[in-house]
């Protein structure tokens, strides 16, 4: 629910802090006051497109803050995490709208920023918005679908999801179908493009890395006298007589003679100049061994030159490396194998259409059959809640419309809700509804039935009750203050019948200090109450009358709001 809202410098609201509750709250004042400022803000809160327009003139910005509570188990939470914003279910969720003079937004989540995108996201799990000719999304035929999966989601969601797997594979496999005719033609004029370059690359021979080991290999053949002569040099050096090995070991017998005569100072030497002997003569023997396996061989470096120049232009035509080169061939490959088996492959995928068409009906058959009942119930629902409206003799229709031959995601069935408000008159569809007063009840009992399924806890209803006066006003007071037990419901009215029912009353009223006007939000008292029901039913003048009226009305709808509980 709602708990709180503060909005600064809003239109003409300078300061406004708001406290909700509970239950069923109305807004009431003089046309002109601001009332629909209130609505302005929710609907920036929910998501709503903003303008520099909106901010209050003089100001470098409007600011709007709400701070919701949700139960742990509420879809929210999830919508949330889904945006990558932290959040607690244990914790309010607030979210802060500002809207700078120049028409730059910014909002937060919890102190998270989030776009507009994200915002109307969480939103949609906020608040539902209803104005008087705000064919939303109840009143637009392609939408009727989805209100009445949501209504039915127990029965028809299984049902629904075994479609939807059908579907997406039918399509798919319809994809591939038109990719492979699409690509046909084109795919011919390739064909001998494709066979030679298969017929180039497979020529070659390639081996991955091949080319990085031909290349050092190059490098060492085509060095091979130098490594030859230095690696003999370097051992004559060692192991030669007068020099190298012959010296060291010479120096070695003379320490070794002496080391007697002073073995403390001596010894340490003696065994270090033996080590460097061992290690000077190991090293000598490789060096001799490395030497000895220098290859020279002009035919093997010709060869090597030759195969990395053929692998340098396949490199031109196909890849900087080996590895894509054959990942190039494997991609040509495949797509050779496409052209030259194409015939066979439509066969293929045709008759995996038709297995799939033949499933996806099924499916979609089922679809419609779970719809039918569930139809049955929601207009059954629909006609019971038009009765409470006073709209007695209503008849209300789902119209399911099946029709296998224009599949879509949604099934094979076009519904549309039709009603027929009068007798004698034929059923129409509720998106062509004339009467202002009709459109209000008929909304109003749908959102009865559907609060209880789509889980929004805050619904405002803006001056949805004009056109409608005496009983059916009064019926419109008692079904949002029923509808108020499961969910916040705010209500922008004119009319005493409906605010003489409210929970909370909030009175939305201009001021001036002779240069700036201010509108004001007060909340009523019981007096306060009582007063303001006095100006609804006797305009300018409040009389004692008047006054006992409203005192009489308000005694009234406790009585009635206590029966309901």
């Amino acid at each position: 629910m709602l708990l709180e809202m503060s909005i600064r410098n809003l239109a003409v609201i300078e300061s406004v802090d708001l406290h909700f509750r509970k239950g069923f709250h109305v807004l009431t004042g003089e046309t002109g006051a601001g009332k629909s400022i209130i609505i302005d803000a929710l609907t920036l809160i929910a998501g709503g497109r903003s303008s520099a327009d909106l901010v209050r003139y003089g100001s470098d910005k409007a600011t709007i803050e709400a701070l919701f509570h949700f139960h742990a188990e509420h879809p929210v939470w999830a919508t949330l995490a889904g945006l990558g914003i932290e959040s607690d279910d244990e914790e309010h969720l607030i979210i802060r709208r500002e809207i700078t003079s120049q028409g730059k937004s910014t909002s937060r989540i919890n102190g998270q920023l989030v776009n507009l995108s994200g915002l109307k996201q969480v939103g949609d799990w906020l608040v539902n918005i209803h104005g008087q000719h705000e064919h939303q999304s109840l009143f637009h035929v392609e939408e009727h679908i989805h209100w009445l999966d949501l209504f039915g989601d127990a029965v028809i969601g299984p049902a629904k999801r075994e479609y939807t797997e059908a579907f997406e594979a039918y399509s798919q496999i319809r994809k591939k179908l038109r990719e492979l005719e699409e690509a046909s033609k084109q795919s011919l004029r390739m064909l001998d493009l494709y066979r030679f370059q298969v017929e180039e690359i497979l020529s070659a021979k390639l081996i991955k890395g091949e080319d990085e080991s031909l290349s050092e290999e190059k490098r060492k053949l085509a060095n091979a006298g130098k490594l030859f002569q230095n690696a003999a040099d370097a051992y004559d050096l060692l192991y030669g007589s007068k020099n190298g090995l012959d010296a060291v070991g010479k120096a070695m017998q003379k320490l070794q003679d002496i080391a007697a005569l002073d073995p403390e100072k001596l010894g340490p030497l003696v065994e270090q100049t033996q080590s460097a002997f061992y290690q000077l003569e190991d090293a000598a023997y490789q060096v001799r061994d490395y030497r000895d396996e220098i290859e020279f061989n002009p035919s093997r470096l010709d060869f090597i030159e030759q195969r990395l120049d053929t692998i340098k232009t396949l490199r031109r035509k196909y890849g900087d490396t080996v590895e894509d080169i054959l990942r190039y061939l494997a991609k040509v490959q495949n797509e050779l194998d496409l052209i030259e088996n194409k015939d066979e492959k439509l066969q293929e995928l045709q008759k995996e259409e038709q297995q799939a068409l033949i499933q996806v009906k099924a499916c979609a058959q089922r679809l419609s059959d779970q719809r039918q009942l569930v139809a049955e119930k929601l207009a059954f629902e629909i006609v019971a809640e038009l009765r409470d409206l006073h709209m007695e003799r209503t008849q209300f229709k789902i119209q399911i419309l099946y029709n296998e031959e224009q599949l879509a995601a949604e099934g094979a069935d076009q519904v549309e809700f039709l009603i027929s408000a009068n007798p004698g008159e034929p059923l129409r569809s509720l998106s062509k509804i004339a009467s202002g007063g009709e459109i209000s009840r008929v909304m109003l009992a749908l959102k009865s039935i559907f609060a209880r399924v789509d889980q929004i806890p805050v619904l405002v209803f803006d001056e949805v009750d004009t056109g409608v006066s005496g009983r059916a006003a009064q019926a419109i007071a008692e079904k949002m203050s029923r509808l108020s037990r499961s969910c916040q419901v705010f209500s922008i009215t004119h009319l005493p019948q409906v605010a003489c029912m409210a929970d909370a009353h909030y009175l939305i009223h201009k001021s001036t200090d002779g240069e700036r006007t201010y509108t004001n939000v007060d909340d009523l008292s019981m007096d306060g109450r009582i007063h303001e029901l006095a100006r609804m039913l006797g305009g300018v003048e409040v009389t004692g009358k008047t006054l006992e009226h409203a005192k009489e009305m308000i005694d009234l709808a406790e009585n009635k709001k206590s029966r309901m509980e």
